[in-house]
Protein backbone atom coordinates (compact mmCIF):
# COMPACT_ATOMS: atom_id res chain seq x y z
CA UNK A 1 0.00 0.00 0.00
CA UNK A 2 1.56 3.36 -1.00
CA UNK A 3 2.15 5.99 1.66
CA UNK A 4 -0.38 8.82 1.90
CA UNK A 5 0.58 12.29 3.05
CA UNK A 6 -2.31 14.50 4.16
CA UNK A 7 -0.68 17.88 3.86
CA UNK A 8 -1.09 21.36 5.33
CA UNK A 9 -4.39 21.07 7.21
CA UNK A 10 -5.90 24.28 8.52
CA UNK A 11 -6.58 22.43 11.78
CA UNK A 12 -6.14 18.87 13.05
CA UNK A 13 -8.31 17.97 16.05
CA UNK A 14 -6.36 14.93 17.22
CA UNK A 15 -8.52 13.74 20.15
CA UNK A 16 -5.27 12.22 21.44
CA UNK A 17 -4.57 11.90 25.15
CA UNK A 18 -3.57 15.58 25.35
CA UNK A 19 -6.45 16.69 23.04
CA UNK A 20 -3.92 18.56 20.89
CA UNK A 21 -5.06 20.87 18.08
CA UNK A 22 -2.49 21.46 15.36
CA UNK A 23 -2.48 24.08 12.60
CA UNK A 24 -0.76 23.93 9.24
CA UNK A 25 0.27 20.35 9.97
CA UNK A 26 0.48 17.03 8.07
CA UNK A 27 -0.44 13.39 8.71
CA UNK A 28 1.61 10.57 7.22
CA UNK A 29 -0.16 7.24 6.69
CA UNK A 30 1.84 4.07 6.24
CA UNK A 31 0.31 0.56 5.89
CA UNK A 32 -3.07 1.66 7.20
CA UNK A 33 -1.61 3.25 10.34
CA UNK A 34 -0.78 6.84 11.27
CA UNK A 35 3.02 7.01 11.13
CA UNK A 36 3.60 10.68 12.01
CA UNK A 37 1.77 13.94 12.66
CA UNK A 38 3.55 17.29 12.42
CA UNK A 39 4.67 20.15 10.22
CA UNK A 40 6.47 19.71 6.87
CA UNK A 41 6.63 15.91 7.05
CA UNK A 42 7.69 15.65 3.41
CA UNK A 43 10.94 17.33 4.40
CA UNK A 44 11.47 16.05 7.93
CA UNK A 45 10.47 12.37 7.85
CA UNK A 46 13.58 10.32 7.00
CA UNK A 47 11.55 7.16 6.33
CA UNK A 48 9.21 8.73 3.79
CA UNK A 49 9.55 6.91 0.50
CA UNK A 50 8.27 7.53 -3.02
CA UNK A 51 5.94 6.99 -4.69
CA UNK A 52 3.30 8.32 -2.30
CA UNK A 53 -0.09 9.95 -2.62
CA UNK A 54 -0.36 13.56 -1.47
CA UNK A 55 -3.77 14.84 -0.39
CA UNK A 56 -4.07 18.57 0.16
CA UNK A 57 -5.86 19.47 3.39
CA UNK A 58 -5.63 23.22 2.83
CA UNK A 59 -8.97 24.74 3.78
CA UNK A 60 -9.90 21.65 5.78
CA UNK A 61 -10.44 20.69 9.40
CA UNK A 62 -9.19 17.14 10.00
CA UNK A 63 -10.71 14.89 12.65
CA UNK A 64 -10.62 11.23 13.55
CA UNK A 65 -13.27 9.28 11.69
CA UNK A 66 -16.56 9.34 13.57
CA UNK A 67 -17.77 6.22 15.39
CA UNK A 68 -21.40 5.05 15.32
CA UNK A 69 -22.20 2.86 18.32
CA UNK A 70 -25.83 1.96 17.54
CA UNK A 71 -27.69 1.40 14.28
CA UNK A 72 -30.29 -0.85 12.65
CA UNK A 73 -29.11 -0.68 9.07
CA UNK A 74 -32.01 -2.73 7.70
CA UNK A 75 -34.36 0.13 8.59
CA UNK A 76 -33.06 2.40 5.82
CA UNK A 77 -35.77 0.76 3.68
CA UNK A 78 -38.54 1.99 6.00
CA UNK A 79 -38.02 5.70 6.50
CA UNK A 80 -41.05 7.92 7.17
CA UNK A 81 -43.56 5.06 7.15
CA UNK A 82 -47.16 6.31 7.58
CA UNK A 83 -48.68 5.07 10.80
CA UNK A 84 -45.34 5.11 12.56
CA UNK A 85 -44.39 8.74 12.03
CA UNK A 86 -46.09 10.05 15.17
CA UNK A 87 -46.04 7.00 17.46
CA UNK A 88 -44.17 6.27 20.67
CA UNK A 89 -41.69 3.38 20.75
CA UNK A 90 -44.04 0.44 21.30
CA UNK A 91 -46.69 1.63 18.84
CA UNK A 92 -44.00 2.46 16.29
CA UNK A 93 -42.58 -1.08 16.56
CA UNK A 94 -46.01 -2.67 16.18
CA UNK A 95 -46.55 -0.68 12.98
CA UNK A 96 -43.24 -1.73 11.46
CA UNK A 97 -42.84 -5.36 12.53
CA UNK A 98 -45.26 -6.65 9.82
CA UNK A 99 -43.31 -4.75 7.14
CA UNK A 100 -39.94 -6.00 8.34
CA UNK A 101 -41.27 -9.58 8.34
CA UNK A 102 -41.30 -9.38 4.50
CA UNK A 103 -37.55 -8.65 4.24
CA UNK A 104 -35.06 -11.16 2.87
CA UNK A 105 -31.32 -11.29 2.10
CA UNK A 106 -31.50 -8.71 -0.72
CA UNK A 107 -33.31 -6.19 1.48
CA UNK A 108 -30.80 -6.70 4.29
CA UNK A 109 -27.77 -6.31 2.01
CA UNK A 110 -29.05 -3.31 0.03
CA UNK A 111 -30.34 -1.41 3.05
CA UNK A 112 -27.01 -1.95 4.82
CA UNK A 113 -25.05 -0.78 1.78
CA UNK A 114 -27.20 2.36 1.55
CA UNK A 115 -27.01 3.09 5.26
CA UNK A 116 -23.24 2.62 5.42
CA UNK A 117 -22.75 4.92 2.41
CA UNK A 118 -24.84 7.57 4.17
CA UNK A 119 -22.71 7.19 7.28
CA UNK A 120 -19.46 7.42 5.31
CA UNK A 121 -20.55 10.68 3.70
CA UNK A 122 -21.17 12.07 7.19
CA UNK A 123 -17.61 11.23 8.31
CA UNK A 124 -18.15 7.82 9.90
CA UNK A 125 -15.36 5.23 9.62
CA UNK A 126 -16.52 2.67 12.21
CA UNK A 127 -20.11 1.56 12.71
CA UNK A 128 -21.81 -1.03 14.83
CA UNK A 129 -25.10 -2.59 13.71
CA UNK A 130 -27.82 -4.31 15.72
CA UNK A 131 -29.67 -6.83 13.54
CA UNK A 132 -32.22 -8.71 15.62
CA UNK A 133 -34.65 -10.20 13.06
CA UNK A 134 -33.91 -12.70 10.30
CA UNK A 135 -36.98 -13.33 8.11
CA UNK A 136 -37.03 -15.33 4.88
CA UNK A 137 -33.46 -16.59 4.96
CA UNK A 138 -31.78 -13.30 5.93
CA UNK A 139 -28.53 -13.65 7.92
CA UNK A 140 -26.00 -11.39 9.61
CA UNK A 141 -23.70 -12.38 6.76
CA UNK A 142 -25.72 -10.10 4.44
CA UNK A 143 -24.80 -6.92 6.31
CA UNK A 144 -21.20 -8.02 6.83
CA UNK A 145 -20.88 -8.43 3.06
CA UNK A 146 -22.19 -4.88 2.56
CA UNK A 147 -19.66 -3.40 5.00
CA UNK A 148 -16.83 -5.29 3.33
CA UNK A 149 -17.87 -3.94 -0.07
CA UNK A 150 -18.06 -0.30 1.03
CA UNK A 151 -14.92 -0.51 3.17
CA UNK A 152 -16.09 0.73 6.57
CA UNK A 153 -14.83 -0.77 9.80
CA UNK A 154 -17.77 -2.82 11.12
CA UNK A 155 -19.05 -4.13 14.44
CA UNK A 156 -22.12 -6.21 13.55
CA UNK A 157 -24.05 -7.75 16.43
CA UNK A 158 -26.06 -10.95 16.25
CA UNK A 159 -29.35 -9.73 17.71
CA UNK A 160 -32.40 -11.83 18.50
CA UNK A 161 -36.02 -11.94 19.64
CA UNK A 162 -37.49 -15.00 21.32
CA UNK A 163 -40.72 -13.89 23.04
CA UNK A 164 -43.58 -13.22 20.63
CA UNK A 165 -47.02 -11.74 21.18
CA UNK A 166 -48.54 -15.05 22.25
CA UNK A 167 -46.09 -15.20 25.18
CA UNK A 168 -46.56 -11.57 26.25
CA UNK A 169 -43.81 -10.06 24.12
CA UNK A 170 -44.03 -7.20 21.65
CA UNK A 171 -42.91 -8.76 18.32
CA UNK A 172 -45.23 -10.97 16.24
CA UNK A 173 -44.63 -14.69 16.65
CA UNK A 174 -43.42 -14.98 13.04
CA UNK A 175 -40.34 -12.85 13.82
CA UNK A 176 -39.08 -14.68 16.90
CA UNK A 177 -36.62 -17.58 16.94
CA UNK A 178 -36.01 -20.62 19.13
CA UNK A 179 -33.39 -19.74 21.73
CA UNK A 180 -31.24 -22.78 20.93
CA UNK A 181 -31.17 -21.71 17.26
CA UNK A 182 -30.20 -18.17 18.27
CA UNK A 183 -27.25 -19.34 20.35
CA UNK A 184 -26.06 -21.78 17.68
CA UNK A 185 -26.13 -19.17 14.94
CA UNK A 186 -24.40 -16.67 17.20
CA UNK A 187 -21.54 -19.14 17.63
CA UNK A 188 -21.46 -19.64 13.86
CA UNK A 189 -21.10 -15.95 12.97
CA UNK A 190 -18.52 -15.28 15.68
CA UNK A 191 -16.40 -18.20 14.49
CA UNK A 192 -16.79 -17.15 10.86
CA UNK A 193 -16.26 -13.39 11.05
CA UNK A 194 -14.96 -12.08 14.38
CA UNK A 195 -11.42 -10.68 14.43
CA UNK A 196 -10.29 -9.40 17.82
CA UNK A 197 -6.87 -8.12 16.68
CA UNK A 198 -5.81 -4.47 16.60
CA UNK A 199 -6.84 -2.97 13.29
CA UNK A 200 -9.67 -5.46 12.88
CA UNK A 201 -12.20 -4.56 10.19
CA UNK A 202 -14.92 -6.80 11.66
CA UNK A 203 -15.78 -7.65 15.25
CA UNK A 204 -18.99 -9.51 16.05
CA UNK A 205 -21.05 -8.83 19.19
CA UNK A 206 -23.89 -10.63 20.96
CA UNK A 207 -27.09 -8.59 21.17
CA UNK A 208 -30.50 -9.88 22.30
CA UNK A 209 -32.89 -7.15 21.20
CA UNK A 210 -34.33 -5.92 24.49
CA UNK A 211 -35.72 -7.07 27.85
CA UNK A 212 -39.23 -7.04 26.36
CA UNK A 213 -38.44 -9.38 23.46
CA UNK A 214 -36.22 -12.11 24.96
CA UNK A 215 -36.30 -14.25 28.09
CA UNK A 216 -34.19 -13.97 31.23
CA UNK A 217 -32.57 -17.26 30.26
CA UNK A 218 -31.50 -15.96 26.86
CA UNK A 219 -30.09 -12.75 28.36
CA UNK A 220 -28.07 -14.80 30.85
CA UNK A 221 -26.95 -17.39 28.31
CA UNK A 222 -25.98 -14.68 25.81
CA UNK A 223 -23.72 -13.06 28.40
CA UNK A 224 -22.07 -16.38 29.19
CA UNK A 225 -21.55 -17.11 25.49
CA UNK A 226 -20.09 -13.68 24.76
CA UNK A 227 -17.58 -13.96 27.58
CA UNK A 228 -16.62 -17.46 26.57
CA UNK A 229 -15.94 -16.17 23.04
CA UNK A 230 -14.31 -12.92 24.17
CA UNK A 231 -16.77 -10.64 22.35
CA UNK A 232 -18.87 -7.68 23.46
CA UNK A 233 -22.52 -7.49 24.56
CA UNK A 234 -25.17 -5.03 23.40
CA UNK A 235 -28.90 -4.41 23.88
CA UNK A 236 -31.51 -1.66 24.30
CA UNK A 237 -32.11 -0.41 27.83
CA UNK A 238 -34.22 2.21 29.64
CA UNK A 239 -35.28 3.83 26.38
CA UNK A 240 -38.51 5.54 27.52
CA UNK A 241 -41.20 5.54 30.21
CA UNK A 242 -42.94 2.52 28.64
CA UNK A 243 -39.68 0.61 28.92
CA UNK A 244 -39.36 1.44 32.63
CA UNK A 245 -43.00 0.53 33.31
CA UNK A 246 -42.57 -2.82 31.52
CA UNK A 247 -39.45 -3.63 33.55
CA UNK A 248 -41.14 -2.79 36.85
CA UNK A 249 -44.27 -4.78 36.02
CA UNK A 250 -42.55 -7.80 34.46
CA UNK A 251 -39.33 -8.07 36.49
CA UNK A 252 -40.08 -6.10 39.65
CA UNK A 253 -37.03 -3.88 39.25
CA UNK A 254 -35.61 -1.05 37.18
CA UNK A 255 -33.66 -1.86 33.96
CA UNK A 256 -30.25 -1.22 35.51
CA UNK A 257 -30.87 -3.75 38.27
CA UNK A 258 -32.21 -6.26 35.74
CA UNK A 259 -29.06 -5.83 33.64
CA UNK A 260 -26.74 -6.23 36.61
CA UNK A 261 -28.57 -9.35 37.86
CA UNK A 262 -28.12 -11.07 34.50
CA UNK A 263 -24.45 -10.20 33.96
CA UNK A 264 -25.09 -7.29 31.63
CA UNK A 265 -22.75 -4.73 33.15
CA UNK A 266 -19.01 -4.37 32.64
CA UNK A 267 -16.43 -2.95 30.22
CA UNK A 268 -17.49 -5.50 27.57
CA UNK A 269 -21.12 -4.26 27.60
CA UNK A 270 -22.75 -1.24 26.01
CA UNK A 271 -26.45 -0.35 26.14
CA UNK A 272 -28.40 1.74 23.63
CA UNK A 273 -30.40 4.83 24.62
CA UNK A 274 -30.44 4.80 28.47
CA UNK A 275 -32.70 7.86 28.36
CA UNK A 276 -34.32 7.03 31.70
CA UNK A 277 -31.34 5.94 33.80
CA UNK A 278 -31.61 7.27 37.35
CA UNK A 279 -28.69 8.36 39.54
CA UNK A 280 -28.16 4.89 41.02
CA UNK A 281 -28.03 3.31 37.56
CA UNK A 282 -25.61 5.97 36.34
CA UNK A 283 -23.38 5.19 39.33
CA UNK A 284 -23.63 1.47 38.55
CA UNK A 285 -22.56 2.04 34.95
CA UNK A 286 -19.67 4.26 36.04
CA UNK A 287 -18.38 1.74 38.60
CA UNK A 288 -18.72 -1.21 36.24
CA UNK A 289 -17.37 0.72 33.20
CA UNK A 290 -20.51 -0.14 31.22
CA UNK A 291 -20.88 1.87 28.00
CA UNK A 292 -23.83 3.81 26.58
CA UNK A 293 -24.82 4.51 22.97
CA UNK A 294 -26.58 7.89 23.01
CA UNK A 295 -29.08 8.34 20.13
CA UNK A 296 -30.38 11.91 20.42
CA UNK A 297 -32.28 12.29 17.13
CA UNK A 298 -34.15 9.01 17.51
CA UNK A 299 -34.97 9.84 21.13
CA UNK A 300 -36.47 13.15 19.94
CA UNK A 301 -38.32 11.54 17.01
CA UNK A 302 -40.00 8.93 19.25
CA UNK A 303 -40.63 11.36 22.09
CA UNK A 304 -38.53 9.27 24.46
CA UNK A 305 -36.83 12.17 26.24
CA UNK A 306 -33.35 13.58 26.71
CA UNK A 307 -30.71 11.16 27.97
CA UNK A 308 -28.72 12.41 31.01
CA UNK A 309 -25.46 12.54 29.09
CA UNK A 310 -24.00 15.38 31.16
CA UNK A 311 -24.61 13.44 34.36
CA UNK A 312 -23.21 10.27 32.79
CA UNK A 313 -20.04 11.99 31.58
CA UNK A 314 -19.52 13.73 34.90
CA UNK A 315 -19.85 10.38 36.71
CA UNK A 316 -17.30 8.76 34.39
CA UNK A 317 -19.65 6.66 32.24
CA UNK A 318 -18.27 5.91 28.77
CA UNK A 319 -20.64 7.47 26.20
CA UNK A 320 -20.64 7.22 22.41
CA UNK A 321 -23.10 8.31 19.72
CA UNK A 322 -25.52 6.28 17.64
CA UNK A 323 -27.80 7.30 14.79
CA UNK A 324 -30.18 4.40 15.63
CA UNK A 325 -32.36 2.99 12.88
CA UNK A 326 -33.35 5.09 9.91
CA UNK A 327 -36.99 4.25 10.61
CA UNK A 328 -36.80 6.24 13.83
CA UNK A 329 -34.31 8.99 12.99
CA UNK A 330 -35.00 9.08 9.90
CA UNK A 331 -31.47 9.88 8.78
CA UNK A 332 -28.01 8.41 9.26
CA UNK A 333 -25.83 11.53 9.43
CA UNK A 334 -23.43 11.10 12.33
CA UNK A 335 -21.98 14.61 12.37
CA UNK A 336 -25.53 15.98 12.61
CA UNK A 337 -26.14 13.53 15.46
CA UNK A 338 -23.16 14.99 17.29
CA UNK A 339 -24.58 18.50 16.94
CA UNK A 340 -27.95 17.31 18.22
CA UNK A 341 -26.32 15.74 21.27
CA UNK A 342 -24.70 19.08 22.10
CA UNK A 343 -27.94 21.02 21.62
CA UNK A 344 -30.06 18.67 23.75
CA UNK A 345 -27.69 18.90 26.71
CA UNK A 346 -27.74 22.68 26.39
CA UNK A 347 -31.52 22.91 26.23
CA UNK A 348 -31.87 20.70 29.30
CA UNK A 349 -28.88 21.91 31.35
CA UNK A 350 -27.88 25.35 30.06
CA UNK A 351 -25.72 26.80 27.28
CA UNK A 352 -22.48 25.77 29.00
CA UNK A 353 -23.56 22.14 29.48
CA UNK A 354 -21.64 20.81 26.48
CA UNK A 355 -19.15 22.39 24.10
CA UNK A 356 -18.83 21.64 20.40
CA UNK A 357 -15.45 20.03 21.03
CA UNK A 358 -16.78 17.75 23.78
CA UNK A 359 -19.62 16.57 21.55
CA UNK A 360 -17.11 15.85 18.78
CA UNK A 361 -14.99 13.92 21.28
CA UNK A 362 -18.02 11.78 22.17
CA UNK A 363 -18.54 11.13 18.43
CA UNK A 364 -14.93 10.00 17.90
CA UNK A 365 -12.81 8.89 20.85
CA UNK A 366 -15.86 8.35 23.04
CA UNK A 367 -17.50 5.93 20.63
CA UNK A 368 -14.26 4.06 20.01
CA UNK A 369 -13.80 3.55 23.75
CA UNK A 370 -17.39 2.29 24.13
CA UNK A 371 -16.70 -0.32 21.42
CA UNK A 372 -13.38 -1.35 22.98
CA UNK A 373 -11.32 0.19 20.17
CA UNK A 374 -8.48 2.28 21.63
CA UNK A 375 -6.77 1.83 18.25
CA UNK A 376 -9.45 4.07 16.67
CA UNK A 377 -11.14 7.39 17.38
CA UNK A 378 -8.00 9.47 17.82
CA UNK A 379 -5.19 10.75 15.58
CA UNK A 380 -1.80 9.74 16.95
CA UNK A 381 1.16 7.72 15.74
CA UNK A 382 0.38 4.01 15.90
CA UNK A 383 -3.40 4.48 15.69
CA UNK A 384 -5.42 3.30 12.71
CA UNK A 385 -5.62 5.70 9.77
CA UNK A 386 -9.37 6.41 10.03
CA UNK A 387 -9.46 10.10 9.11
CA UNK A 388 -12.10 12.62 8.05
CA UNK A 389 -11.35 15.85 6.16
CA UNK A 390 -14.00 18.58 6.33
CA UNK A 391 -13.92 21.43 3.81
CA UNK A 392 -14.48 24.67 5.73
CA UNK A 393 -14.21 26.97 2.69
CA UNK A 394 -17.87 26.63 1.71
CA UNK A 395 -21.09 28.41 2.61
CA UNK A 396 -21.62 26.40 5.82
CA UNK A 397 -18.50 27.86 7.43
CA UNK A 398 -18.41 31.27 5.73
CA UNK A 399 -17.81 33.89 8.41
CA UNK A 400 -16.93 31.37 11.13
CA UNK A 401 -14.28 32.69 13.51
CA UNK A 402 -13.48 29.16 14.72
CA UNK A 403 -13.94 26.56 11.97
CA UNK A 404 -12.54 23.93 14.35
CA UNK A 405 -15.77 24.29 16.34
CA UNK A 406 -17.16 22.13 13.56
CA UNK A 407 -20.54 21.41 15.13
CA UNK A 408 -21.50 25.06 15.48
CA UNK A 409 -21.39 25.91 11.78
CA UNK A 410 -20.68 22.92 9.58
CA UNK A 411 -20.22 21.33 7.12
CA UNK A 412 -22.30 18.17 7.58
CA UNK A 413 -20.81 16.21 4.68
CA UNK A 414 -17.21 15.07 4.55
CA UNK A 415 -14.83 16.00 1.72
CA UNK A 416 -12.39 13.07 2.06
CA UNK A 417 -12.62 9.96 4.22
CA UNK A 418 -9.93 7.34 4.89
CA UNK A 419 -10.50 3.97 6.56
CA UNK A 420 -7.40 1.92 7.36
CA UNK A 421 -5.59 4.28 4.96
CA UNK A 422 -7.96 3.49 2.08
CA UNK A 423 -9.86 6.41 0.58
CA UNK A 424 -13.59 5.66 0.81
CA UNK A 425 -14.78 9.21 0.04
CA UNK A 426 -12.97 11.47 -2.44
CA UNK A 427 -14.20 15.04 -2.97
CA UNK A 428 -17.58 14.16 -1.50
CA UNK A 429 -18.09 11.02 -3.61
CA UNK A 430 -18.09 7.37 -2.49
CA UNK A 431 -15.22 5.59 -4.25
CA UNK A 432 -15.93 1.96 -3.39
CA UNK A 433 -19.44 1.32 -4.75
CA UNK A 434 -21.72 2.57 -7.52
CA UNK A 435 -23.88 4.78 -5.30
CA UNK A 436 -26.52 5.80 -7.90
CA UNK A 437 -27.07 2.14 -8.73
CA UNK A 438 -27.36 1.29 -5.02
CA UNK A 439 -29.90 4.07 -4.48
CA UNK A 440 -31.94 2.88 -7.46
CA UNK A 441 -32.01 -0.66 -6.09
CA UNK A 442 -32.93 0.64 -2.62
CA UNK A 443 -35.86 2.63 -4.00
CA UNK A 444 -37.08 -0.32 -6.08
CA UNK A 445 -37.12 -2.53 -2.98
CA UNK A 446 -38.94 0.17 -1.01
CA UNK A 447 -41.61 0.46 -3.73
CA UNK A 448 -42.06 -3.32 -3.62
CA UNK A 449 -42.61 -3.18 0.14
CA UNK A 450 -45.08 -0.30 -0.21
CA UNK A 451 -47.08 -2.20 -2.84
CA UNK A 452 -47.26 -5.28 -0.64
Amino acid sequence: MPEILIQNADAILTMDDARRELHGADILIRDGVIARIGADLAKTDPQTTDPRTIVSARGCVVTPGLVNTHHHLYQTLTRAVPGGQDALLFGWLQTLYPIWSRFGPDEMFTSALTGLAELALSGCTLSSDHLYLYPNGARLDDTIAAADQIGLRFHPTRGSMSIGESDGGLPPDALVEREADILNDTIRVIDAFHDGADGSMCRVGVAPCSPFSVSRDLMRDAALLARDKGVMLHTHLAENDEDIAYSMARFGCRPGQYAEDLGWTGPDVWHAHCVKLDSQEIDLFARSRTGVAHCPCSNCRLGSGIAPVRAMRDAGVRVGLGVDGSASNDAGNLISEARQSMLLQRVSRGADAMSAREALEIATRGGADVLGRPDCGRLAPGKRADIALWDVTGIDSAGSWDPAALLLAGPTRVKHLFVEGRQVVDNGQITTIDLPRTIARQNALARKLISG
